[in-house]
């Protein structure tokens, strides 16, 4: 099979055939991917269409993430009388499609981070493209109990306590788990409900919270515990009314009615596909830095799929807003990195300095008169090492002051931190075409 390729000269979603099969995937080609429709990929979204770059966004499902399945969102800043989780989304849906942000629902089958260009590949196509953000989220682990998929989230089963308590107010709700969360969003969810059910795994006093949170629990006299239960199966009609429980030591079944169940048993990343692509915790989530890189040039992460300690609509967005900025400036700062730093026109000389250091800022008059002696042999290119320091990282500068010296085809051939004018002239000479003698 061959491929070709080729950067559209207007990025504007050009498409390829990969082979001589028309059944062979296709090629289009974007400034920057977006993996997940949650709120923090329609964030990213929103901020590089904003920024005019030629954005795609891939959902497998439904646009708008497990949000969507919260009928009542209250902590949600600017919407003070609440709002479903389905029309917030839709809102952050529609302000991205204001940006001529392109979307596609379907499943990423693989990913390929190296190189400049990335590649993320589905059932039908191959996206090719200068940056990619991954918001694919996560989702709660469930018990796999009998009828469970029947009543997940707006039918009698939820996974936030902080999204849902205020719905539940003056009602029976059913917690299952012991770990921390678990404990702490059932006690959470106290303030609301009349009562909270917790099903325990463990014997009598057992729990896998922290004992702090366990011994406020067993003290909270709207918290009742059933032990050694697990549950068997959930029933009802529309909406959910009874957990069945199943008592693991001696068999018997109890039916529990409620108003609604809280599951509290973990979370699952979806990052199967980027296992051994990205760097991940032992949770398997996504591990990035403050502005949301993953290590991998031109790759972020944002949303509940990072290793992080709150996850809620809230900080996906600001997660979304940091990956989209930094997805722009890093395109941004490749085309300058290839286009005028690295310009293959003439003789290159780059030369790394900080603006807060007067010895080093002071050299920026010399290294003019130098390129100027020279004439159109020599181009020189200044960096500001704090400002530019993903531009360093390029080239591998740690130091300031220091030059670096390449030639007409891209190739560096010297990086030296002697900045004096004989060095310099002396290496220029070694490369350009006619060499000058120093001037004074």
């Amino acid at each position: 099979m061959r491929k070709l390729h080729m950067w559209p000269s207007e990025t504007c979603g050009a498409v390829q055939i990969i082979g001589r099969d028309m059944r062979e995937k296709k090629v289009e080609q974007y400034d920057v991917v977006i993996i997940g429709g949650g709120a923090s990929g329609l964030t990213a979204a929103i901020y590089c269409g904003r920024a005019r770059l030629n954005t795609l966004l891939i959902e497998k499902s439904l646009m708008g993430g497990l949000a969507t399945y919260t009928n009542e969102i209250e902590n949600y800043p600017g919407f003070p009388e609440g709002i479903g989780g389905l029309a917030l989304m839709e809102l952050f849906h529609k302000q991205a499609k204001k940006f001529d942000v392109k979307f596609k629902l379907t499943d990423v089958k693989s990913v390929d981070f190296e190189g400049d260009v990335k590649k993320v590949e589905t059932f039908r196509n191959i996206f090719e493209c200068k940056a990619v953000i991954v918001g694919s989220g996560g989702r709660p682990r469930t018990t796999g109990a009998t009828n469970e998929e029947k009543y997940l989230f707006d039918k009698g089963i939820s996974f936030c306590a902080t999204c849902d308590a205020a719905a539940n107010t003056d009602k029976t709700v059913m917690v299952i788990g012991s770990g921390d969360a678990a404990i702490e969003e059932g006690m959470f969810l106290t303030r609301f409900a009349k009562k909270v059910i917790v099903s325990v795994i463990h014997d009598v006093g057992k729990m896998d919270a922290n004992e702090i949170a366990r011994e406020q629990a067993l003290g909270n006299p709207k918290m009742e515990f059933m032990w050694n239960t697990v549950v068997d199966s959930f029933e009802g009609g529309e909406q959910l009314e009874t957990v069945n429980l199943k008592n693991l030591k001696t068999g018997e079944i109890l039916p529990v009615v409620v108003d609604s169940c809280f599951e509290f048993i973990g979370y699952e990343p979806n990052t199967e596909i980027f296992k051994e692509k990205l760097n991940m915790s032992k949770r398997d989530y996504i591990i990035t830095n403050e502005v949301m890189e993953t290590g991998v040039p031109g790759v972020y992460a944002c949303g509940d799929v990072r290793e992080k300690e709150l996850k809620q609509i809230s900080t996906a967005v600001g997660d979304g807003a940091i990956a989209g900025v930094e997805a722009e400036k890093y395109i941004a700062e490749t085309e300058v990195f290839a286009n005028q730093i690295m310009q293959k026109e003439r003789i290159g000389m780059i030369y790394v300095y900080s603006a807060i250091d007067a010895p080093s800022r002071e050299m920026l008059p010399m290294m003019q008169e130098i390129e100027a002696a020279y004439g159109d042999q020599v181009k020189l290119s200044v960096i500001d090492q704090y400002k530019g320091q993903r531009l360093c990282d390029r080239l591998a500068c740690d130091v300031d002051p220091m030059t670096i010296f390449y030639t007409e085809d891209g190739e560096v051939v010297e990086i030296s931190s002697e900045c004096d004018r004989p060095s310099i002239f002396d290496m220029l000479n070694k490369l350009v075409a006619k060499p000058i003698e120093q001037t004074a």
